[in-house]
């Protein structure tokens, strides 16, 4: 796949704000293996090949296991997330995918017994911040940092 637009240089202003808003998120306090677990979930959902292979490298490299990477697209069925992970994998879906149904009224208290209000925010935006690159990389065709690999 070719790259449409490199997106950084044809509008360095507004992307030099995502960049900033992209660093707020990571410095939110929330934990960073959690964010790393959301965006790779969005990722998938979203089909961003880009920014599944990059969060799943830069879990890999902060010491997320490769089973858990493996199994955050069948999260429901792995007994290897936490409650707060699990919390955190419902509200990244129904936020991700907002059109199907909103968000409901049962999740919304659901999270909030693994989230407190402020987190609950956090949390939100960088749901919001994923799907954000994520429709920058999909449409522009983003570039994989490493080589493709061959296929067999």
């Amino acid at each position: 796949m070719k790259q449409r637009m490199q997106f950084f240089a044809k509008a360095p202003e507004i992307m030099k704000a995502v960049s900033a808003l992209n660093k707020a998120v990571d410095e939110c306090g929330l934990e960073v293996s959690l964010l790393h677990l959301i965006k790779l979930r969005a990722s998938q959902i979203n089909g961003c090949s880009f920014c599944v292979e990059m969060h799943s490298r830069e879990a890999r490299r902060d010491g997320e296991t490769e089973q858990r990477l493996y199994l955050v697209a069948a999260w429901k069925e792995s007994p290897l997330f936490s409650e707060r992970e699990r919390a955190a994998f419902a509200w990244t879906e129904a936020v991700t995918l907002i059109a199907n149904n909103g968000v409901q009224e049962e999740l919304y208290i659901s999270a909030l017994e693994h989230f407190s209000e402020e987190e609950l925010v956090k949390l939100s935006v960088a749901v919001g911040m994923i799907n954000t690159w994520n429709r920058l990389c999909v449409p522009f065709h983003a570039i994989h940092p490493m080589p493709a690999a061959k296929a067999a």
